[in-house]
């Protein structure tokens, strides 16, 4: 039995781009007013403690994921932002040519309203704005996060999942 190319097979051109673009600016608008919200309500480092192992914190990060090359003078601010740019362009191109395949799409949707939340962040606060804060006892806390690293991280494990299952097929 042959396996299903993803990259080989022409989706129906009949498929509409249009419901993941949607769910990508579901992604992008929660999570914007989430992070209006804690720039509203919080001061920098402020945090509220909402049960033992999570709190609410105003964190600042202008690196990437867990503060990578944060410390770095101001020329990562437009390095990330291009990169998250033209990753959303290899996006919606993916989108386009795949919109049929639902698990796919809903991985790419997911990065996708990820990766232009945390842009807009770069854009107009020069860094991404987190305020998730997970600890546990002695492990410590966790990197604060927020809305679009979580559609990020969980569109990704769709792309896993979906891979994995493509190719047992």
């Amino acid at each position: 039995m042959a396996t299903k190319n993803r990259f080989s097979s022409k989706s129906s051109s009949s498929a509409s781009l249009v419901p993941w673009l949607g769910i990508a600016a579901i992604v992008i608008l929660f999570d914007q007013i989430t992070k209006i919200t804690i720039l509203k309500t919080f001061r920098y480092a402020q945090e509220m403690v909402i049960t033992s192992y999570f709190n609410l914190v105003l964190a600042y990060n202008k690196g990437a994921a867990f503060s990578f090359l944060s410390d770095q003078g101001g020329w990562q601010r437009y390095f990330f932002t291009g990169i998250a740019l033209a990753a959303a362009v290899y996006i919606i191109y993916l989108l386009k040519k795949h919109a049929g395949q639902r698990m796919f799409c809903w991985a790419l949707a997911l990065i996708l309203g990820g990766a232009l939340g945390n842009a807009i962040d770069r854009l107009v606060y020069g860094h991404v704005v987190d305020f998730l804060d997970f600890h546990w006892k002695s492990w410590g806390h966790f990197p604060a996060f927020n809305i679009a690293d979580s559609a990020i991280c969980i569109g990704a494990a769709l792309f896993i999942i979906d891979e994995l299952r493509r190719v047992n097929k």
